[in-house]
Formats: structure tokens, C-alpha cells, sequence
């Protein structure tokens, strides 16, 4: 049994330099955005904020024999932007596999090919020659007539390209009848109030950032497959079986989980219409892309909850699976519960759309309403990648982030989840996912501020700065404001821009203005500045039962403080403090407690609180 233990904590600060005045470097794109009143120094969008917007009517017919892919897109773009637009660029995301393409992961020869043929291009009904657009890799630019502000203009598209076999990044063949299709059609890129359009080539590494819009999507396939997507499925009656639409029906309104296919419905077959084909229709709204994911083979689990109570709202939650891995059956679950804690207690909002898929896949990727995601031998893999894929729902789905610059605006967020929910599906687990990269990594050549683009990174630097760098500031902020707070200020963020294009500073200033508090110190220091991790025990004075500790901080970055005292009879105690003792710039700090027991050792660091240096962390009497 341990005593009580009077505890003082006296800050004692030294080499003060006060950040209550902190900016932050602010670049002249940016700046020039407040000027023209698209965005606002307190986080808002600007009264002129604006995005453009576009409605897609996809059709698509899939050959899992041949993978061949045929499809046509009619779009209706609006232009939004004060801008004329004379040009309209496209993303041509397959072409990550055409020959001569430039790349950043590897791509075995055999799915090396074509790319995406475009066989017909019509602008507002009118065939276009060959010579209105120019394929450059992923991106598509077509030469167009003046687009002038508040108009739209439409676009008529006839394509085909070959889904990659292997070399699985993101979307291809998952089995010999499995496949998962991202990325699939031509798709307008973004035009923003700061780049213009987004003419970043997609080269593997770095992610995506699209428009939202609206979808309907047709889908034919072969008759003994089955089709999971983005958006509501419009025509269950027509492609399936009457027991088995009766089962989805049941299952988006309960909370137990209904088998829509089970062992002995794929044996027995007879689970979709009897045609040679058949066309699978979804439709989705205000959503940023569409995949879609087919099986003859899968079994299907299906469960919902309501995610607002407020409105009784309800999210349906699907795994689709192999059969013959196991550690699949209970992913039902963690998507499940993975949604449900989302929802209400981290971020604490309703979870945003319909339903949520989980797929077997090849990969470790979101997609709205999607996640492709391999099996796993051990449950608490298999939890903290379900729930960092689908945590993703927020970042940047909900909330529309550019992943192509700024990484770290959802992939940060998506491993702050993972560390949070983990432990909520299972308390046995602890999940620290990527700080000792970050510590191993933190101070060396690879190791820019967060605030670099990532555009311009590559390999371990670019994944320290998307995952734990960011996640690790996220969590010392929370921590730092307490959850009531930061939760104010993370919803004031999501309710200004969610369906909207946020940029970093945006977030910060965002968040500064929903918690009441100039944050710029923290948010300079962790993001923009250099320095590492780095605290260490200093001076320790113990007179009777007073303990003076002083804590240094070596590396010159906010870490909160978890100092262990253990005593010579195995107890402990422990003592926290948050990064708030390091805003005013100083670089070390004193903890004056009193003990009734004899102290062994001091042990300083806790998981969350990264360190390169654990050795000067530990006092021994």
C-alpha cells in the first residue's frame, strides 16, 4: 500500500523568453489569400472563400478475366473562382503504371503498360481532337473555351486501362476473384485560391487531394460477382437475391451483426441476379473520390449503430472477407466499435456517412467510405490498422486536407486516433505506433520541421513527418488543454471546414481561436522550428522528506513531463506535467514534492513523451 503523499509542483523557471507574442512565418501565398479575402487570420473561411465543384456520372464495365477496365465519365464542372478558366486539368491516377512514367515506389514489369487510353473527348457535346489535351504523366490537360466565373461547362469521356495484377499500391488484383479498383476514372483535379490547379504528378508516395462532389456510378460486372462502393447502394433488388436483400435491409437497422453471405451461401451460390452480367448502381454525395471493390468468393458481415443521437442518424459497418483468414471474422467488430468511439468520445462527432466497408485487401488504405485492408496474424494489429484506416473518415474526407502537401493534416490525425481507439476496442492494448521511428530518426539530416511539404520528401523523412511528429503534437495539445477544451476547439475547426480545402494555417488558427488561447509558441516550436525531443533529469536535492527535481530541456522541444518516483520498497508515484511548463520559452524547470518514503530511483519519460536520448532520464540514490 502506498501513502498519501503531500505533492507541490513549483514551476521555477529560467532563461525565460516569452512566446505570448509568437507568429508564425506565414508564406506570401498565404498571406495573399487573407489579402483577397478567401481565408482569415482567425481560421475562418474568407467572406470570398469559394471551391469548385462538379457532378460525375460514371459507367464502368470490369473484366476480372482481363482486368481490362472499360469506362465512360460525363462531368459537369462549375466554376466557382473568380478566375477564367481557359484550361481544365484532369487526374489521370492509373497512369502511375504507364510506361515512362516517374515514380517513387516500385513497380514489378509485368503491371508496367499503357495507361489510360483515352478513346473519345467531347467538351459541351462537341468531339474534340486529340490535339485539345496533352497527357503528361498523371496529369491530363485539356485546352478548353472561356470558362468565366459562375459558369460550367461539360465534359463527355470514352476510356479504358488494364487494373495492375501485382504491384498492388492502392488498388489492383487482390486474388483471382478479388479486386479492389481506386482511382479509376478521369477526374478533374482541384483549383484552389493558392496553387491554381493542382498540377502535383501522383508518383506513389504522396497522397491525394480532390474536389467534392457528386457521383453516380454504374458498375457492370460479371453476374457471379459481387460489388462493394463508395455511396448508397440504389439497386439491391436488381443484383441480389431476395433473402440476402432482406438481410442488408435488417442489418442497417440493428445493432447485432446479420451474415449477408455466408460459408454456405457461397457454396450453394445463387446469391446474385441470374444474368450474364449485372450492374451494380451506387450514388454518393459530397464525397472526394469513389472506389469500388469486387468478389466472387467473400463472405459478408454487416452491422450499424447510431452515430447521432440527436437525429437517430444510424452508420452501417460492413467486413468483407476471405473466408480462409481468420483473424477477419472479428474486424466486424473493430470497425464497429472503431465508428462507435469515433462518434462519441474521439473526435467526439458523428460519424459523417452511411456505412463504412472494410475489405480484404492488399493494402493498408482509406477511401470514403472504403478501406482496403490486409489481414493480420495478431488482434492487435488487426485493431490499430482498422482503426487508423477508418479514422481517415475525418482526415481528409470530412474535412477536404490537400495529402499532397500537407501529409501530416490527416495521417497525423489518423495516428492520434490510433493511439486513442486502440485501447478503447481492447485495453490490453498499447498502441505507440511510430514514436521510436521518430526517435531514432529526430535530429538527423532526414528530420525537416513538420511544416515542410511533402511534396518535397521522401522515405523516413516524409513518414516521421505524417505520422508521430504531427500525432505526438496533436496529443500534447489535448493533453495540454484538457479534453473538454481541446474538444471545443477541434469541433470549431470541423464545423468551419468540413467540406471545405483547409491549409495548415487554417488549423492552427482555428484552433487557437475554439480554445480561447494563442497557441502560436507550441505550434512554431513543434511545427516550424528545429530541434528534438530531448529532456533530462538535472539536479536532485533531497532533504528529509523534500524531493527538488530539476528537469532540462536539452533538445529545445516541448515534451510533456512524466517523472516515476520509485521507492525502495517497489511503490511509485507518479507526476505529469503538460507542455504548458515550457511556454515561456524557458528550457528547464524545478518539481518540489514530499515524500514519506525513501526514494530509489527517478525514472523520467512516459509513452507518448518521445526522447532520443533515454539515458540521462533516469536518477539512481
Amino acid at each position: 500500500m502506498i501513502p498519501r503523499i503531500k505533492l507541490l509542483l513549483v514551476a521555477v523557471f529560467a532563461g525565460i523568453n516569452c512566446y505570448a507574442q509568437t507568429t508564425l512565418p506565414v508564406p506570401v501565398n498565404i498571406q495573399a489569400s487573407y489579402s483577397k479575402g478567401t481565408r482569415s487570420v482567425n481560421g475562418e473561411p474568407g467572406k470570398n472563400y469559394w471551391q469548385n465543384h462538379a457532378d460525375y456520372t460514371l459507367k464502368i464495365n470490369f473484366d476480372p478475366h482481363s482486368r481490362l477496365l472499360n469506362g465512360t465519365v460525363s462531368v459537369d464542372y462549375m466554376n466557382n473562382s473568380p478566375d477564367t478558366l481557359k484550361e481544365v486539368d484532369f487526374k489521370l491516377y492509373p497512369n502511375l503504371y504507364k510506361k515512362g512514367s516517374v515514380r517513387n515506389m516500385p513497380v514489378l514489369p509485368a503491371d508496367v503498360g499503357d495507361g489510360v487510353r483515352i478513346k473519345q473527348l467531347s467538351i459541351n457535346q462537341q468531339k474534340q481532337d486529340e490535339k485539345k489535351w496533352i497527357i503528361d504523366g498523371t496529369n491530363m490537360t485539356v485546352k478548353t473555351p472561356a470558362v468565366l466565373p459562375g459558369q460550367s461547362i461539360h465534359f463527355d469521356i470514352a476510356y479504358a486501362y488494364t487494373l495492375n495484377k501485382t504491384s498492388h499500391i492502392r488498388t489492383g488484383q487482390v486474388d483471382s476473384g478479388a479486386f479492389f479498383i481506386a482511382y479509376f476514372f478521369p477526374r478533374i483535379a482541384v483549383y484552389d485560391d493558392i496553387d491554381g490547379w493542382n498540377q502535383q504528378h501522383y508518383q506513389g508516395t504522396q497522397e491525394f487531394y480532390n474536389d467534392f462532389c457528386h457521383f453516380n456510378a454504374e458498375i457492370t460486372v460479371p453476374g457471379s460477382y459481387e460489388v462493394w462502393a463508395t455511396g448508397n447502394l440504389k439497386n439491391a433488388d436488381e443484383v441480389l437475391k431476395d433473402k440476402f436483400v432482406k438481410r442488408l435491409t435488417e442489418a442497417a437497422k440493428e445493432d447485432k451483426v446479420t451474415d449477408i453471405f455466408t460459408e454456405d451461401d457461397l457454396r450453394a451460390g445463387n446469391i446474385t441476379a441470374n444474368k450474364t452480367a449485372n450492374t451494380w448502381k451506387f450514388e454518393a454525395d459530397s464525397v472526394t473520390d469513389v472506389a469500388f471493390a469486387i468478389s466472387n468468393h467473400y463472405l459478408w458481415k454487416s452491422s450499424s449503430l447510431v452515430v447521432d443521437p440527436a437525429t437517430g442518424r444510424r452508420t452501417r459497418v460492413d467486413a468483407v472477407f476471405n473466408q480462409h483468414h481468420e483473424d477477419y471474422f472479428e474486424v466486424i467488430n473493430y470497425a464497429r466499435k472503431t465508428v462507435e468511439s469515433m462518434s462519441y468520445r474521439f473526435p467526439k462527432w458523428p460519424y459523417p456517412y452511411p456505412h463504412e466497408t472494410v475489405f480484404d485487401g492488399l493494402d493498408q488504405m482509406e477511401y470514403p467510405m472504403m478501406v482496403n485492408d490486409n489481414p493480420e496474424t495478431k488482434a492487435e494489429d488487426g485493431i490499430e490498422l482498422t482503426d487508423h484506416e477508418i479514422f481517415h473518415t475525418m482526415f481528409p474526407f470530412y474535412m477536404g486536407v490537400n495529402e499532397t502537401k500537407y501529409a501530416w493534416m490527416d495521417e497525423g490525425w489518423a495516428t492520434i486516433g490510433e493511439w486513442l481507439i486502440s485501447p478503447m476496442i481492447d485495453p490490453k492494448v498499447t498502441d505507440t505506433f511510430a514514436i521510436e521511428g521518430y526517435e531514432n530518426n529526430a535530429g538527423t539530416e532526414s528530420d525537416p520541421p513538420i511544416i515542410t511539404l511533402s511534396t518535397l520528401l521522401e522515405g523516413v523523412a516524409y513518414e516521421t513527418n505524417s505520422y508521430p511528429k504531427p500525432g505526438l503534437g496533436y496529443l500534447y495539445v489535448k493533453d495540454m488543454l484538457g479534453d473538454e477544451v481541446f474538444t471545443k476547439a477541434l469541433h470549431h475547426y470541423i464545423s468551419l471546414w468540413h467540406g471545405r480545402h483547409p491549409m495548415p494555417y487554417d488549423f492552427f488558427n482555428c484552433m487557437n481561436e475554439g480554445a480561447g488561447e494563442n497557441l502560436n509558441w507550441f505550434w512554431k516550436s513543434w511545427f516550424f522550428d528545429n530541434g528534438v525531443p530531448d529532456l533530462a533529469i538535472g539536479n536532485v536535492q533531497i532533504a528529509d522528506s523534500h524531493c527538488t527535481v530539476t528537469i532540462n530541456n536539452i533538445g529545445k522541444k516541448p515534451v510533456p513531463v512524466d517523472l516515476t518516483a520509485i521507492y525502495t520498497d517497489g511503490s511509485t508515484y507518479h507526476m505529469h506535467q503538460s507542455i504548458a511548463c515550457w511556454k515561456d520559452g524557458n528550457t528547464s524547470f524545478t518539481l518540489n514534492f514530499t515524500a514519506n518514503k525513501k526514494i530509489k530511483t527517478l525514472v523520467l519519460g512516459g509513452d507518448f513523451d518521445a526522447d532520443v536520448n533515454k539515458a540521462n532520464n533516469v536518477w539512481r540514490q
